[in-house]
């Protein structure tokens, strides 16, 4: 969790958070704006799916505060635009805002690769303090909704996953995590002191096992089981 005191000498030598707000209400958009404080900066706006897997792209934030419920697309709302920014999910992390407190929105948003879910009841304070700690990594829920998530990954999905991750060896492993974080073969061979040549290898060996086709596909599957 950040500590940094806003206002200090510590929080202005600290880069601001780069943050993309995802909502189909301007007002709203606004309003969150002005309640954010100065260790987070808005770098871009959307209103719909399509806009905001645009702006996404082109700004690549450390974190988008997403509304669930979204216009455009094809009707999956935040969870469209989380799969239409799989690519960045090493980078970029999702944070689900929204005025639902609906067990399927709060385990669906966060299946898809949302790293947390608050309510719109949340003061400008809490937001700028959950948009930091995601950024840092933690997940950050609304009181009482990380039940939903406790209940919905219960031992059955992770059982599953650890049967998956069970075919992989302990080289596809780290290959297959850089992979889905985003970095080029020519990375993973730098970070892993291996041969691109292995690295596409192991990336072929990866994607048999897990029966999937494709670098997308393999974002999607790593960030549903909360291996990003």
């Amino acid at each position: 969790m950040n500590n940094v005191i806003p206002g200090s000498a510590e929080a202005a030598a600290t880069p601001a958070i780069r943050v993309v707000i995802v909502d189909d209400h301007a007002i709203f958009r606004s309003g969150l704006k002005a309640d954010l404080d100065a260790r987070v900066t808005v770098v871009g706006e959307a209103g719909t799916v399509e806009q905001a897997i645009a702006v996404i792209a082109q700004t690549r934030p450390e974190v988008v505060l997403l509304d669930v419920h979204l216009p455009g697309g094809l009707g999956g709302g935040g969870r469209e635009v989380i799969a239409g920014s799989a690519a960045l999910l090493g980078t970029t992390r999702f944070l689900a805002l929204s005025v639902s407190d609906a067990a399927e929105d709060v385990v669906s948003v966060i299946r898809a690769g949302a790293r947390g879910y608050v309510t719109k009841s949340i003061s400008g304070t809490e937001i700028t303090d959950a948009v930091l700690r995601v950024a840092g990594g933690d997940a950050v829920f609304s009181p009482r909704l990380a039940g939903f998530v406790l209940d919905a990954f219960g031992t059955a999905p992770a059982d599953i996953a650890d049967d998956e991750l069970d075919r992989l060896s302990a080289r596809e492993l780290e290959v297959m995590r850089l992979i889905a974080r985003g970095y080029s073969y020519k990375e993973v061979a730098k970070e892993l002191f291996i041969s691109i040549k292995t690295v596409e290898t192991h990336v072929s060996a990866v994607l048999r096992k897990l029966q999937l086709s494709s670098r997308h596909e393999l974002t999607k599957w790593a960030a549903e089981r909360r291996l990003l």
